[in-house]
C-alpha cells in the first residue's frame, strides 16, 4: 500500500525515516527525558580517530596545509599596542577534494553509507556540504541527491547558492533546488524514504567525527613547525559541526589549554525562513540566523539528536559584520595572494580583531580555507546586494545594519569583534531543552546533561531552572 505523503504524514514518520536512513537506532541513547548518552552517540560509529584519518585519505582528503598569514599578520602588529599581535595561520582547507574542511565529514558518513550496503547518500544543504557529499559520492560510486533550499518566492536565487548548486551537479548529483520556507525538510525526508539513500546528515556522529580530525592535525602541526599548541583556535559558526569536531580533535590531541572561539557574521534583524528577507544576507551561511539557534537548540536539524553541540565546546563566540568579511576576502587575495570563498574569511576577519589581543609570540589559528567560484566571489555578491536595495559604502563597519547595508572598513584598524553573552546563550539552550520532560520532574542525570552541554557547573544550571519554575 503507498504511503500518504501529504506534509502531516511525512513529518509523522520523521523518527521512523531517519532511523531507516542512518543505520543507527537513537533511542539507544535516550534516557526519556532531557538527556541522552551523546559520548555514546559519538562511538557508535565504530570508528577511532585513526579510523576516520585512513578514510579521508583513501580520497585525498586531509593533511592539508597549515599556512602562515605573514602579510595579515604584519598588518594585524600595526594596529596592535607594542609587542602584540599574534601569529595569524590557516588550515587551507580549500586543498581537500571538492574544496572545503566539509570533505571531512561527508568522506566519514559516505564511507559508512558504502560499509552498510546503500546505493546512494543524500544531504539537505545550502552550503559547501552539497559539494563535498556530491564528490565523495562520485569517488565511491555511489548516488546522490542534494536537497537545497535556494529560491525566493520569485525564483530569484543567492548567487553562492546558485554556485554550489552547479558545483554539486558538476560532481555528478542530482540537486533538488527549493523556495525558502518549511518544505525543505519535509522534501528532504520524503525524497529519503522514496530513494531508500543513506542520510549523510550534518549532524550525525559520522559528520562529527570526520572533523575531529582537523582539530586533532591542527595540534600536530604547530608542534611540528612551532614547538607548542596553538593559543587560540577560531572556527566559523553555523551548524556548529567546526566547533565541535575542531574542539573535540584539539582534546584528543591533548592541546586542553587551546582557547576554541567561535565567529559568525552578525545578521541580527533578519529572518532566516522570511522569504521577504532571504536574499537580503551577504553571504548564506556562518552568520547568527544559523549559528545562534544551532548553539541553542541543537536538536532540531535532519536527526534526532545532534552531534553537533558547540556550546559545549566554545570559549568564546564572537560577532565579525559583511563588511569585515567582504573586506578579509579581498585582503587575503592581494596580501597573501589567496583567492579563497567568504566562509572561511569570516573565522579570519574576526582572527585580524583577537590577533591584537595576544602577543607577538602567540598562535592563532584559523580552522578553514574554501574554494571560491563564480557566485561566491565578493563582486557578485556585492553586486547582488545593490540589487535587492542594499547600500554599500565604505566607513565603519559597527554602522552595519543587516538587510539595509554593507560597510566596508575604511581602514583595517576598524575591524573589531563583538562577544556574545555566552551565559545568555545558556540559559536558552536550558529553556530549549527543558521541554522533553514533558512537565516531569528532572534528574539528577538531566542536571549533569545540561551541565555538559551549556559548559557551566550545577549551580549555575540550577539557578537557570529555578527561574523557569522548573521541578528537579
Amino acid at each position: 500500500m503507498a504511503l500518504a505523503k501529504d506534509y502531516n504524514s511525512v513529518m509523522g514518520r520523521s523518527a521512523e525515516i531517519m532511523r531507516e536512513s542512518l543505520g543507527l537506532d537513537f533511542n539507544d541513547f535516550e534516557s526519556g527525558s532531557v538527556a541522552f548518552d551523546y559520548e555514546g552517540l559519538m562511538k557508535a560509529t565504530g570508528y577511532t580517530i585513526d579510523d576516520v584519518d585512513k578514510i579521508q585519505s583513501k580520497t585525498g582528503v586531509g593533511h592539508t596545509q597549515l599556512l602562515e598569514l605573514r602579510n595579515i599578520t604584519k598588518l594585524a602588529r600595526k594596529y596592535a599596542k607594542p609587542g602584540y599581535g599574534a601569529r595569524i595561520l590557516v588550515k587551507d582547507e580549500a586543498a581537500n577534494a571538492s574544496g572545503s574542511f566539509k570533505d571531512r565529514r561527508a568522506a566519514c558518513a559516505v564511507a559508512h553509507a558504502k560499509k552498510l550496503g546503500y546505493k546512494g547518500v543524500i544531504a539537505a544543504t545550502s552550503g559547501n556540504y552539497g559539494a563535498a557529499v556530491a564528490s565523495q559520492a562520485a569517488m565511491q560510486g555511489m548516488k546522490c541527491i542534494i536537497v537545497q533550499e535556494c529560491y525566493d518566492s520569485h525564483g530569484v536565487g543567492q548567487p553562492e547558492i546558485v554556485e554550489k548548486a552547479r558545483k554539486c551537479e558538476a560532481l555528478g548529483a542530482e540537486v533538488i533546488q527549493l523556495t525558502v520556507g518549511p518544505e525543505l525538510f519535509y522534501e528532504h525526508l520524503s525524497v529519503m524514504e522514496d530513494s531508500g539513500y543513506f542520510n549523510a546528515s550534518l549532524y550525525s556522529p559520522f559528520g562529527i567525527a570526520g572533523v575531529e580530525t582537523l582539530g586533532y592535525e591542527i595540534a600536530m602541526d604547530c608542534r611540528e613547525l612551532y614547538g607548542k599548541d596553538p593559543e587560540m583556535v577560531v572556527c566559523t559558526q553555523a551548524g556548529g559541526g567546526m566547533v565541535t569536531g575542531t574542539a573535540r580533535g584539539l582534546i584528543k590531541a591533548g592541546a586542553t589549554d587551546t582557547t576554541v572561539v567561535a565567529a559568525s557574521i552578525d545578521l541580527t534583524g533578519l529572518h532566516m525562513a522570511s522569504d521577504e528577507q532571504f536574499n537580503k544576507k551577504s553571504c548564506t551561511t556562518g552568520h547568527t540566523g544559523f549559528g545562534v539557534p544551532h548553539a541553542t537548540n541543537p536538536d532540531t536539524g535532519d536527526v534526532p539528536r545532534s552531534a553537533a553541540r558547540p556550546l559545549r565546546y566554545m570559549d568564546r563566540y564572537v560577532t565579525t559584520t559583511q563588511g569585515e568579511v567582504m573586506y578579509m576576502t579581498e585582503m587575503l587575495a592581494n596580501l597573501e595572494g589567496l583567492e579563497r570563498g567568504p566562509a572561511g574569511n569570516t573565522a579570519l576577519a574576526a582572527a585580524f580583531s583577537l590577533a591584537q589581543e595576544l602577543p607577538e609570540d602567540a598562535i592563532l589559528v584559523v580552522t578553514e580555507t574554501e574554494y571560491t567560484g563564480a557566485g561566491k566571489h565578493i563582486q557578485p555578491q556585492l553586486d547582488f546586494a545593490r540589487d535587492n536595495g542594499i547600500e554599500i559604502k565604505f566607513g565603519d563597519p559597527s554602522e552595519d545594519v543587516p538587510g539595509k547595508n554593507i560597510v566596508l572598513p575604511a581602514n583595517p584598524g576598524l575591524f573589531k569583534v563583538k562577544d556574545m553573552d555566552l551565559n545568555h546563550l545558556r540559559k536558552s539552550l536550558i529553556k530549549r531543552s527543558v521541554p522533553r520532560a514533558n512537565g516531569k520532574k528532572l534528574t539528577a542525570e538531566d542536571i549533569e546533561f545540561l551541565v555538559a552541554d551549556t559548559r557551566s557547573d550545577e549551580a549555575f544550571v540550577k539557578s537557570v531552572l529555578d527561574e523557569l519554575g522548573v521541578e528537579y
